[in-house]
């Protein structure tokens, strides 16, 4: 008796509260009852029993993709299954594009055949080139192990005939320009509201030398009316950040900050921060899209003046501060963690202090089942900006202007257990994800 009757057969036997279940089951076997004979043809291959299992762990690779472009490799679902382990991680550019780090781990018989790869992407590049780069990369470090299994001779390696050595001369000499502008409009016959957010920023970014220019703009209008009475709630803010930092080795770099801030919510009618700043990187910097654990430090001057009277009385005030951020980051096979812990107070009063803790992990616990968390809690005691007065209700709702508090908390918790097959290589994109039609995930619940 096959697997599929015995489990017909055990079906009769639910309650009724599970009809779907054997539903399902029924017709489940009757379609691959018609489609037996074609895979156990398939299944008698040898060459691909005995081809490469892999685990790929990436999270924006498409997958459909990468499965129909590298076909001579079986797709294992669970790590402990897999010869090789695949990581891919990725990080901001200085380019204004994305700089994607494949690190190869041999495992069983493959152990200790590690390699790590590389790919920066071009802002100008679209999805779908980067979408190709990013495949013959992977196939790039998949040959090495490819290259031992009985699927070798069906591989066939070419390049651009007309690919020729040549020195690269950057023009723009490292520099990055970016514009950006975001109005947003909503409206209804009570209600409506005007968005608009504008930015700039420009970056030269190389080894020794990191310079970053950050200019934003936004508003936000809302407009309420209720019997023909119409009222008007306006929040808007502007600010420049810049960055300089300087490499100093392979574990230390020095530099500072340089904002200037207007905005009504934290009443601040202009706010200037110098703020110098050393950092200390345990690991080499290059080793940091699999592992960092930074320290920083800084210390520098503040200048606030405020649109309104404070609760101290103040209508504007010069300041001294310093901040110590502790910064951990690791990414292995059983999963990864960030965690970031930071702590601020002022020279003149060091009970106005704040300390926050932020923190995330993913974990692979057993096969099949993975553990995800995510949190931050924050203790603050130094809102020196707070508004003298009560507020009203609607700048309360709005959050139109900042209100007092002494903490902040937040958190999420994601479990997830596959199980079935190992092997997961087949591509079948009929219907979309789930029966929804499209490429995406619909928010329709069906």
């Amino acid at each position: 008796m096959d697997i599929c009757t015995r489990l017909i057969l055990k079906g009769i036997f639910m309650k009724a509260i599970y009809p779907y279940l054997f539903f399902l089951l029924f017709f489940s076997c009757f379609f691959s009852t018609i489609t037996l004979g074609e895979d156990i043809e398939s299944e008698k291959d040898p060459k691909r029993d005995n081809a490469l299992r892999v685990f790929l762990d990436c999270r924006t690779c498409d997958m459909n993709y990468t499965r129909e472009q590298i076909p001579y490799v079986n797709y294992v679902r669970d790590v402990k299954e897999a010869e090789v382990f695949i990581l891919v991680s990725s990080q901001s550019a200085g380019s204004g594009g994305t700089q994607y780090t494949y690190t190869f781990k041999g495992q069983e018989k493959y152990l200790g055949m590690n390699d790590t790869l590389t790919y920066t992407s071009s802002p100008d590049e679209t999805s779908m080139i980067i979408r190709e780069r990013r495949t013959n990369l992977l196939k790039m470090g998949l040959m090495r192990y490819v290259a031992k299994t009985p699927l070798a001779p069906e591989i066939t390696i070419g390049h651009n005939p007309e690919l020729k050595a040549d020195k690269v001369i950057d023009k723009w000499d490292s520099w990055i320009f970016e514009i950006s502008v975001s109005p947003r409009f909503d409206s209804e016959e009570s209600y409506s509201r005007v968005n608009l957010s504008n930015s700039v920023n420009i970056s030269r970014i190389t080894p020794e030398l990191k310079l970053e220019i950050n200019i934003e703009q936004s508003t936000n209008k809302q407009r309420y009316n209720y019997g023909g009475d119409a009222i008007t709630y306006t929040r808007n803010s502007e600010s420049i950040d810049n960055l300089l930092v300087k490499s100093f080795g392979e574990h230390w770099s020095a530099g500072f900050r340089l904002d200037l801030m207007s905005a009504t919510n934290p009443n601040y009618d202009i706010r200037l921060q110098f703020m110098p700043a050393v950092e200390y990187n345990l690991y080499p910097y290059e080793e940091a899209t699999h592992r960092q654990l930074r320290f920083l430090y800084s210390a520098g001057y503040q200048y606030n003046d405020y649109i309104d009277t404070t609760i101290f009385n103040k209508t504007k005030e010069s300041l001294f501060q310093h901040d110590l951020s502790i910064a951990y980051q690791i990414q292995e096979a059983w999963g990864s963690i960030n965690i970031s812990l930071s702590a601020s107070n002022y020279f003149h009063d060091w009970s106005k202090n704040r300390i926050e803790l932020d923190g995330f992990l993913r974990l692979r616990i057993i096969k099949g089942l993975s553990l995800s968390l995510n949190g931050e809690i924050g203790y603050i005691n130094n809102q020196l900006n707070l508004r003298k007065g009560s507020l009203t209700e609607a700048e309360r709702l709005l959050r139109l202007k900042q209100q007092a508090t002494n903490y902040s908390f937040g958190g999420s918790i994601g479990l997830t257990y596959t199980f079935g097959s190992i092997y997961n290589n087949v591509v079948n994109p009929r219907f979309g994800n789930r029966g929804r039609g499209g490429g995406m995930p619909s928010r329709m619940s069906w």
